[in-house]
């Protein structure tokens, strides 16, 4: 009996020519819509399903392949005397191939002119009833979903060759991975649609985008995967200019350095070690903004990731280069830039592109996987607006004065708690990260500062539950701070603030960040 295969493709990519090898091999080719049409410009001898089915396709093509000369032609079990049995009262024809892919769902979303009926129009029905039919029954059907696969199996093919079992199995696995993907997305997209923030269940779907080296430590497998939604700027969308390939440990760093950078517009450089900003600096261009950032913390930059908001261009480059830094991140690089980086051919240079205008809609919420569940929540992405402050001392902070404060408390959001920052002339100058006391924190960050913390500002991610942390603020000679408030003991801070002429104020907002 001939073999046939039933193709169905909405990316056309490399379909003519297995189509071509499947010819060649004895293989009866049925098709439909412009698949068909695909096949036979290209000369391959195809039915289309109307002509199996002896019903035309319909509903605008909602209807062509669902139908039982199709699906028991991929269900039947071939040792089976019933199915069999069945199938030749019913003149159903087995399918031993099925290439197949879905309608562009995906595609058609990331389209900011995309509508609801244009998405809903692009859910496919017949493909995923196709391949899953198939992919149930693969201990008899070859079924591909991928382009990537065709290559091999066109050899296989025309080498005259079989395919094993355990070929067939991970063929049909990755199907239902691909279907489990394609629904878990317009689930995603429709709820979002309907308005539900935590549905009673959700469904995750991201694509492997590299094989790491290994994870957080050598003993740890790894891999990188990105989501199927284009997110501007990210590690998914970043151009890699050169250096080695990126390790867990980069990708965790330089996703905390992206994450902070976007809190600003003017020109800033960002520098992370171990998930936690050891200098931040604003300047009037990026080369100021990068001596800023270096200058605050030139010990720990070593080893560390340093991201800008602007083009890096030759004179901030060179000074890059006298460091070892493990990736350089920015919106672009001019060529004498990129030229003068080469130099250290292993650091990893990194183009994000453009920033956009709304740089909070792609992370609306954050996941954490814990032992035997999933936490997820909205992302931290509030901004502080003059309406969140309050001025809680005698003495109200200067005009310059708030204006650190506000650049402080950009920084300690990105900060883990607990969480001190201190910041002079917008560069930091002490930061207090992980610990696990408040007055821990203010002391690690007074310490790095030194003679710097006489005049600083200090930010705190939460309130403070003792005055430990002002007595220790205010005999630094720190003259300003913010904070969320919100402590029983509140006043016993504001009290040693007044004392000693501090300016507080509160912001009723708490970044905690564990």
């Amino acid at each position: 009996m001939m073999a046939r295969a039933l193709i169905s493709v909405s990316d056309k990519t490399g379909i003519v020519q297995l189509a071509q090898t499947l010819e060649a091999a004895g293989v009866e080719i049925v098709s439909t819509g412009g698949t068909f049409r695909t096949l036979s410009q290209a000369g391959i001898a195809v039915q289309e399903v109307s002509q199996i089915t002896g019903f035309p396709e319909m509903m605008d093509g909602r209807v062509k392949t669902l139908h039982p000369l199709i699906h028991g032609g991929l269900l039947a079990l071939r040792d089976n005397e019933e199915h069999m049995q069945a199938a030749k009262e019913h003149h159903i024809e087995m399918i031993d191939y099925v290439i197949v892919n879905l309608y562009p769902f995906s595609a058609t979303i990331a389209r900011a002119d995309a509508t609801l009926e244009e998405a809903i129009e692009n859910i496919d029905i017949g493909g995923p009833s196709m391949l899953r039919a198939a992919a149930k029954n693969h201990a008899y059907v070859i079924v591909l979903v991928d382009p990537s696969d065709y290559g091999w199996v066109g050899e296989r093919l025309a080498a005259g060759e079989g395919f094993t079992q355990d070929e067939h199995f991970a063929l049909a696995a990755k199907v239902f991975r691909h279907t489990a993907a394609y629904d878990a997305l317009i689930a995603e997209y429709l709820t979002r649609q309907a308005g539900e923030v935590f549905p009673e269940s959700i469904s995750l779907t991201y694509t492997k985008a590299q094989t790491l080296r290994y994870g957080e430590n050598p003993h740890q497998q790894a891999a990188f995967y990105t989501s199927t939604q284009k997110v501007y700027p990210s590690l998914q969308t970043a151009v890699q200019k050169q250096g080695k390939e990126l390790s867990y440990n980069n990708i965790q760093d330089a996703n905390a350095a992206l994450s902070l950078l976007l809190e600003f517009n003017e020109p800033t450089v960002v520098a992370v070690k171990h998930m936690n900003p050891c200098g931040v600096g604003t300047g009037r261009d990026a080369h100021e903004a990068f001596v800023r950032a270096y200058e605050a913390d030139p010990i720990s930059i070593f080893g560390g990731i340093v991201a800008c908001n602007r083009i890096i261009d030759a004179d901030v480059a060179k000074p890059l280069t006298e460091l070892f830094l493990e990736i350089v991140m920015a919106p672009g690089f001019t060529e004498d830039a990129l030229a003068i980086l080469a130099k250290k051919k292993n650091v990893r240079v990194l183009e994000l592109g453009e920033f956009v205008e709304d740089r909070t809609s792609s992370a609306e919420h954050t996941l954490r996987d814990v032992r035997g569940g999933l936490l997820v929540q909205e992302s931290d992405v509030r901004a502080l607006t003059p309406a969140d402050i309050t001025v809680v001392t005698h003495r109200a902070p200067t005009e310059e004065e708030l204006s650190e404060l506000l650049f402080a408390w950009k920084i300690v959001k990105h900060v883990k708690s607990n969480a001190i920052v201190l910041t002079k002339d917008h560069q930091t100058v002490g930061v207090g990260a992980g610990q696990m006391n408040r007055v821990g924190a203010a002391n690690i960050a007074i310490a790095q500062a030194g003679d710097q913390a006489a005049g600083c500002a200090l930010a705190s991610d939460a309130f403070f539950p003792m005055p430990d942390t002002l007595e220790a603020a205010a005999k630094a000679g720190i003259r300003a701070v913010i904070q969320p408030g919100g402590s029983i003991k509140d006043q016993l801070s504001i009290d040693v603030a007044n004392e000693y002429g501090i300016a507080m104020v509160f912001t009723g907002v708490r970044h905690f960040r564990h």
